[in-house]
């Protein structure tokens, strides 16, 4: 079985491009939003539609179109309607096979995205220490 994670410290997270490449392959469409500093200076919370060049900051990713400004706090955009990467299940073969198209370009700001085989039929999850990431069986503790 291939399982993704991230091998350095940060944490994991996809690139705006990987997102675009698994949203695709779910059917669904990707915008990615910020909020609008000069409103924000004014106390008002305004969002706009952020570049989808990698580099520019962007605070929410969703797969609905909101239009190109959205008044008001996020609690206007439908939580049906928000992509959180982090919640990607890491043996989903959709994310597994957009790691191996992108290779590092589907890399996250601060992660270095690695497929690794572990054996059928293990109970498994993410262990991580400062966003460093291994495949640990599961197995029971008591505190």
């Amino acid at each position: 079985m291939k399982v993704v994670i991230n091998r350095c410290p940060g944490g994991f997270g996809l690139s705006r491009k990987a997102i675009h490449a698994y949203l695709k392959r779910k059917g669904k469409d990707c915008f990615f939003y910020t909020t609008d500093p000069e409103k924000r200076r004014e106390g008002k919370s305004v969002f706009i539609r952020a570049s989808d060049e990698e580099g520019s900051i962007y605070g929410y990713t969703l797969t609905k179109d909101y239009g190109d400004v959205v008044a008001g706090k996020e609690q206007n955009f439908k939580q049906k309607d928000f992509f959180r990467d982090n919640q990607i299940s890491r043996d989903d073969p959709d994310l597994i096979a957009v790691v191996e198209e992108l290779g590092k370009d589907a890399n996250g700001e601060c992660a270095k995205l690695k497929i690794i085989e572990i054996p059928d039929g293990i109970e498994w999850e993410i262990g991580e220490f400062n966003g460093d990431e291994s495949v640990e069986e599961t197995h029971r503790s008591w505190r």
